[in-house]
């Protein structure tokens, strides 16, 4: 069985979400955040002490947007990706990777100078600057969802669970107010999905029943 390292809300519920959407069998252990802190035995199985850590039998994996790429190339049977040969295939690779790297990243250094350093080294400047740099980025979206309801091939795909936390991040940084109309429509669709709230329920669940916070990790 697949069994997925989690912080609740941080970015291994890319992994989560998209177990969900597959509903393939998984073990779910969650973690303390930040577990390279809080839980040390856990370096001995990834020495990064990040999360996720996703383990298929013999692959592991602990890039959040690479296991949904892996998920739906090995477990989706062709709708939960975007094959090569299929129109959409460079949005889907391009969003895919967009979601973790262009719009995740800005709102790491909001959390990291906005509210994970101890007072003196927090910077409003740095939160400030990376706020506009997110809203810039996210900026490219509108005009794509104003013709589509996903991001690319016509259906959802792994794509929108990497672009989805990002939103997903925003909304816990109190960013969201702020989304562009269809934007907005989009991560209403996205939170609507029967998945999403599965994972929601799965990760408070097994947080309780393992005596980790239920607090949503990157506000923890």
């Amino acid at each position: 069985m697949i069994v997925l390292h989690h912080c609740v809300s941080a970015r291994s519920f890319r992994a989560l979400w998209a177990l969900e959407e597959l509903r393939v069998p998984y073990e779910l252990v969650m973690m303390p955040f930040p577990p390279r802190v809080h839980a040390s035995a856990y370096l001995e199985v990834n020495p990064l002490g990040t999360v996720p850590l996703f383990i298929d039998g013999e692959e592991r994996m602990t890039e959040s947007a690479a296991i949904c790429e892996y998920l739906a190339a090995r477990y989706g049977q062709g709708g939960f990706g975007v094959a090569p040969d299929e129109p959409g295939y460079a949005d889907y690779l391009n969003f895919l990777h967009f979601g973790e790297a262009t719009l995740t990243f800005p709102q790491t250094l909001i959390l990291r100078y906005g509210r994970f350093e101890s007072p003196d080294r927090r910077s409003a400047q740095v939160v400030e600057d990376y706020t506009r740099w997110f809203f810039g980025r996210l900026k490219s979206l509108e005009n794509i969802l104003a013709g589509r309801p996903f991001l690319c091939a016509g259906r959802f795909t792994a794509a929108d669970i990497s672009v989805g936390y990002a939103l997903t991040l925003a909304e816990y940084l109190s960013l969201s107010s702020s989304f562009r109309p269809h934007t907005k429509e989009y991560w209403q669709r996205l939170r609507a999905r029967d998945a999403f709230v599965r994972a929601l329920d799965a990760q408070e669940k097994a947080a309780i029943g393992q005596g980790i916070p239920t607090t949503p990790a990157p506000l923890a």
